[in-house]
């Protein structure tokens, strides 16, 4: 299982061909904001629009011919699942894989659409891995591991390689954590060339296991809740990339919530113009909450991935305004008279607010006869801009509640 750098140089030489090095950049927006000199990998604009193709086409490129007409099975929540797709078609081989039932409709319709025949199996990716284990048993094909695989992990791995020709500089790393392939072929690399570069992992808080193995937190059931960051949710953490890679080449894990990376999303968009997925953006996430007090002086993040469903983006840009002052819900109530609508909304107009939505009522519980409640959905600048209005509202004689 463990691999060297030698087996990172090697992989890059494999894949070179099938896979792009993607852009390293200075991020002017990030740094301001958190004080040191950052830099984004942009591996949101891998093709297939995560890192695992990276993996992936090194792995199948091992494949002897007779593996290769049995074919291989996987298991993913989506974006290895592209990966194993993507190589598999490109080397003419046949890819099964296996996603939970819950999987995100744009990385089950990517799988299929690089050529895979995807099949729908269980809630959560733990029970999707059984399944396809119980493929590969009845019918004889390769399985595709998405991280306990020494060739997969140097696979991902070149990302350490390109960062480090890019950016010797660089003193800590941060890295999106899963099931582990992705901060251990990346750690591998760096650690071989630069060991006092800091390589820090961050989970979801719903899927921290990892983060308690590491933290030596005894859980007596291992828990799973949904999160925006489903690349990376698994149940039940490897012992055996803890104890090859992670114990002793990763330096911190550290977690966050939906809301905190809902707002690194936000932060994406506006500021570096990237749309990246939860889980590839958890990274940035950590340290915009402060959830990392030390960043170095020179900090690469990955964004692992882009693969995000269109169907909730509409979703977290709302919780990530919110999260960061940009948009509130505000509800007042003031008497019942001619004018007083055109009061709120004069004070709104003062203080330059953009007014999404407005509702009006009168006969919610709490209200006298003579009184009306009006809920406010506000585009605003931020905390301080918040607190303006609604000290505004409340000279004129609102109550806010």
């Amino acid at each position: 299982m463990v691999i060297s750098l030698d087996d990172v140089l090697k992989a890059r030489k494999i894949i070179s061909k099938d896979v792009r090095k993607t852009e390293l950049s200075f991020s002017r927006g990030c740094s301001k904001r958190l004080g040191t000199d950052v830099y984004l990998k942009f591996e949101n604009e891998q093709l297939t629009g995560s890192f695992k193709t990276r993996g992936a086409v090194n792995k199948l490129h091992s494949l002897s011919e007779e593996e290769r007409a049995r074919g291989v099975v996987a298991c993913s929540a989506g974006n290895h699942a592209q990966g194993v797709a993507f190589a598999a078609t490109l080397l003419n081989v046949k890819s099964h894989v296996v996603m939970p039932e819950v999987a995100s409709a744009v990385k089950i319709a990517g799988t299929q659409g690089y050529g895979a025949e995807v099949i729908l199996h269980g809630e959560i990716f733990d029970q999707a891995y059984d399944h396809a284990r119980a493929l590969e048993k009845e019918h004889g094909y390769t399985f595709i591991h998405p991280f306990e695989d020494p060739l997969i992990i140097a696979g991902q791995g070149t990302i350490g390689l390109e960062i480090f020709e890019d950016l010797s500089r660089v003193d800590m790393v941060v890295i999106p954590l899963g099931g582990g392939g992705l901060i251990s072929g990346i750690a591998t690399a760096l650690k071989s060339q630069k060991p006092d570069c800091k390589i820090i992992g961050v989970q979801s808080e719903k899927a921290h296991g990892m983060c308690d193995l590491f933290h030596h937190k005894n859980s007596v059931e291992p828990k799973l809740g949904n999160t925006i960051a489903d690349g990376i949710a698994m149940k039940v953490p490897s012992r055996k990339m803890y104890d090859d890679y992670i114990s002793r080449l990763v330096d911190e894990i550290v977690t966050v919530n939906d809301d905190q990376i809902a707002e690194a999303i936000v932060f994406l968009l506006e500021r570096a113009k990237s749309v990246v997925e939860g889980a590839g953006a958890i990274g940035l996430a950590a340290a915009l909450s402060g959830k990392i007090p030390s960043l170095g002086k020179c900090c690469c993040f990955i964004l692992s991935g882009g693969n995000i469903d269109m169907s909730i983006v509409s979703k977290v840009i709302e919780k990530g305004m919110a999260h960061r002052g940009r948009l509130v819900k505000l509800s007042v109530v003031i008497d019942d008279l001619p004018g007083n609508l055109n009061r709120l909304t004069q004070v709104l107009a003062e203080k330059r607010v953009n007014i999404i939505q407005i509702e009006h009522d009168r006969i919610s519980q709490g209200l006298f006869l003579r009184e009306t409640r009006v809920d406010f959905l506000l585009e605003t600048v931020g905390p301080d801009h918040i607190k303006a209005i609604r000290e505004g509202m409340v000279a004129i004689g609102a109550r806010i509640l």
